[in-house]
């Protein structure tokens, strides 16, 4: 009878068991884990579409205002986002009407070298029979009179200096003409990083959005696990760690995307939030980057607009320095002076008079003024010299460092691409391992978390290789 009871008593329990296992092996695959995100993420995330599309289980805010049917968010593409700054940003305003009021200062000393003429009207009231006694060495009459008169005069020559100062003039001018130039290629650079910038953040922000999309549902399905005593509370509080540590991530993105458009507004010369659909133009298989600097350096000594500037300046100021030695040589003009005195004094006999003369004149000595100003522009050309050839040693640096830079980012590429899928790799098998129950939660969140890395590190990788070519372009003033 005992006997009996005991092998009813297993019985039942064999068939509890089954019965359990069978429920719990249908349970699981009712709520099975989510699969890892798909390799093509990062692609999505280099794309230039900049409202992505957060799934349903997120609740996060947009980067940016919904569009309106009747305002929809305009298109911007990198060579828009160059002219529009080129146009609008005050930085170029200011170089350009720089170059404009230069011009002006040649055309003043030029003026030296025309003729001018002043046109005289004169009445004179006087008193009988005075004379001027005092103040001056001068004619001491005065007579009453009524007259009109036109008086020329002209250089005729001051033995260069005037021609001298108008080739310093000129170069000015050409040097503040390459200093606008600079300014806009300065421009340029800062609209390409800006916007490099705002696609790599809008680019972070879709992973982050994916990343809590990903683990809220791995939340649920942990959740529901722990509920039927398949999975422990602590498997649940470190998902729902992850939960939150995603959610950060997207606030920390969102943060860094509205710092983006700010910085592209402000270069774009524009005081308003306004907001774009970026565009990047660019083919998607990276062209390769510069094998060697040393050739780019002799172009960038060619073609820098910085350097040319420079290089005008320092020919302004020792042609200022050849116009201020020739302070000591002679000024020889002509004057010339006509005119009618229809009312006039009877001392005042002709009603007209008429003179030319040529005045010679030679500095003697005034206090070793003219010594001292030639010794200083000849001290302020031999410092415009240096300052070429500093600027010419550190474009010379900037080049190769620019150069190098784009070769390691270029490499970061390759390498951020086989950690990404290294990683997805790993994430695939921490799934499968924690299905079956060979791993515990922490081993899958170090997967989740070396997966979410490398997806930014491969989006930030693509886009700073961009960057990095822009300022090689900008280094080599092309």
């Amino acid at each position: 009878m005992n006997e009996y009871r005991k092998l009813k008593s297993f019985a039942a329990t064999c068939v509890l068991v089954i019965a359990a296992l069978s429920c719990s092996s249908g349970y699981a695959q009712q709520h099975s884990l989510p699969d890892a995100p798909a390799a093509q993420l990062i692609a999505q995330a280099s794309s230039a579409d900049p409202s992505p599309q957060v799934p349903a289980t997120t609740q996060q805010p947009s980067t940016q205002p919904r569009p309106s049917t009747s305002q929809p968010i305009p298109r911007l593409t990198l060579a828009d986002a160059e002219r529009i700054a080129i146009q609008h940003n005050p930085n170029v305003s200011i170089a350009r009407l720089l170059q404009l009021a230069q011009a002006q200062v040649t055309r003043q000393i030029r003026s030296s070298e025309l003729p001018t003429a002043f046109v005289d009207l004169t009445a004179v009231g006087a008193h009988e029979d005075s004379r001027i006694t005092a103040g001056a060495l001068n004619n001491p009459s005065i007579y009453d009179r009524a007259a009109g008169g036109l008086t020329v005069h002209q250089l005729i020559t001051d033995f260069g200096r005037t021609h001298n100062l108008v080739r310093s003039a000129q170069s000015s001018a050409k040097a503040q003409l390459d200093s606008e130039r600079a300014t806009t290629e300065d421009m340029t650079l800062a609209v390409d990083q800006a916007f490099y910038q705002a696609l790599t953040a809008r680019s972070v922000l879709k992973v982050a959005q994916q990343t809590v999309a990903t683990r809220q549902a791995m939340g649920e399905q942990i959740g529901a696990l722990t509920s039927s005593n398949l999975r422990s509370t602590l498997d649940l509080s470190l998902a729902n760690v992850q939960v939150s540590q995603a959610q950060l991530l997207v606030i920390d993105a969102q943060s860094a995307v509205e710092t983006a458009m700010a910085n592209l507004n402000a270069i774009l010369g524009s005081e308003n939030n306004d907001q774009y659909q970026l565009v990047d133009e660019t083919p998607a298989d990276s062209q390769p980057p510069p094998a060697s600097p040393e050739d780019f350096v002799q172009i960038a000594l060619r073609s820098r607009p910085d350097l040319a500037a420079l290089q005008d300046r320092s020919l302004a100021e020792k042609q200022f320095s050849a116009a201020e030695h020739d302070l000591k040589r002679p000024i020889i003009s002509a004057l010339a002076a006509a005119g009618g005195t229809p009312v006039r004094a009877d001392q005042i006999a002709s009603s007209c008079y008429g003179a030319a003369g040529v005045n010679v004149t030679i500095p003697v000595f005034n206090g070793f003024e003219y010594s001292a100003r030639a010794n200083e522009a000849d001290l302020r050309t031999q410092a415009a010299q240096q300052q070429v050839r500093n600027l010419r040693d550190s474009i010379a640096r900037d080049v190769r460092t620019a150069v190098l830079n784009a070769q390691m980012a270029f490499q970061r590429i390759g390498l951020t691409r086989e950690l990404l899928n290294q990683s997805n790799n790993a994430m695939e098998l921490a799934q499968a391992r924690y299905k079956v129950g060979l791993s515990g939660i922490a081993e899958l969140s170090q997967a989740q978390l070396s997966q979410t890395e490398a997806q930014i590190a491969y989006a930030n990788a693509q886009f700073a290789y961009k960057t990095a070519l822009a300022v090689v372009k900008y280094q080599t003033g092309q």
